[in-house]
């Protein structure tokens, strides 16, 4: 039965959400039930992308990232795929509407990371980002207002704003690896070799600006995805003070955390703030 199959691609997007980030699927367990298998279905598909592009050094890697965007185009096309992963996004997709730009835009930005390591002008670094991550947070969008085009536009540059706050986070947290085992400077105009503290305020600076015009959209949100949202800026937020408050030369050296036991105490403060309406 394809009711079966369907079920199957949902729980296997599921368990690569919980796999892959404790953090990501905490949040997404705050969202209201109608819509969190949707965000799954999303990331889920994003994750295999990325995991080609980042992980897969033993194999061929431009090849793989191929067939995969052959497989992507006929899932779409079909309505269905044997790819698990492929299937329940392109449920997804279809349900909520998903522009074709933003999953183009995605993929494009995957496949820099094939050929390209050094991003040299803020408008690659910036072009990059969208790609990878504001568009991320547009799909999501479109989920999150059940497909409604007024309140998207409404919304969409703050979620763009929060998308690329992420990204940068994940970037300064990343550093290490980024650097030292994919050859990768995503920061333009910085010697991430010899990072000071001067160069990294800067960069927490500018995260700083997107988060402030983020969290303006999450406060409209609707109330399906509001808490869930608000727990991922929360733990993004935590994340950056960690890494403000690190030595620039420890952020090149190892990678920084926030424990389990800090997000779940994350958690609990987040719903207290936000169940008692402190969050305005």
């Amino acid at each position: 039965m394809k009711s079966l199959f369907d079920n199957i691609s949902e729980s296997c997007s599921e368990n690569v959400t919980q796999t892959y980030s404790t953090s990501f699927s905490l949040a997404t367990k705050m969202l209201a039930p109608e819509i969190r298998q949707d965000i799954y279905n999303v990331y889920g598909f994003v994750r295999l992308a990325d995991e080609i592009v980042d992980s897969f050094h033993d194999y061929d890697k431009a090849t793989l990232f191929g067939r995969f965007e052959v497989e992507l185009a006929q899932a779409l096309a079909e309505k269905i795929s044997l790819n698990p992963i492929l299937n329940s996004f392109q449920h997804s997709v279809h349900r909520y509407g998903i522009d074709q730009h933003l999953i183009d835009a995605f993929m494009d930005s995957m496949k820099l990371d094939l050929t390209k390591s050094v991003y040299k002008t803020k408008e690659e670094y910036e072009k990059y980002i969208y790609g990878s991550a504001d568009v991320v947070g547009l799909m999501c969008l479109k989920i999150f207002v059940n497909g409604q085009q007024e309140q998207y536009d409404l919304l969409k540059d703050s979620a763009m704003s929060l998308g690329s706050a992420f990204q940068k986070v994940n970037f300064l947290r990343d550093l290490k690896a980024d650097h030292d085992d994919l050859n990768r400077s995503y920061f333009p105009n910085t010697n991430l070799s010899a990072l000071d503290e001067i160069a990294k305020q800067a960069i927490i600076a500018e995260i700083e600006s997107d988060f402030q015009k983020g969290y303006q959209g999450i406060l409209r949100l609707p109330p399906e995805a509001k808490f869930g949202v608000f727990m991922a800026y929360r733990y993004y937020r935590r994340l950056l003070k960690k890494l403000s408050e690190t030595p620039a030369l420890e952020i090149k050296n190892t990678r920084i955390r926030v424990p389990n036991y800090e997000k779940f105490g994350l958690l609990t403060r987040s719903y207290v703030k936000f169940h008692l309406k402190l969050v305005r």
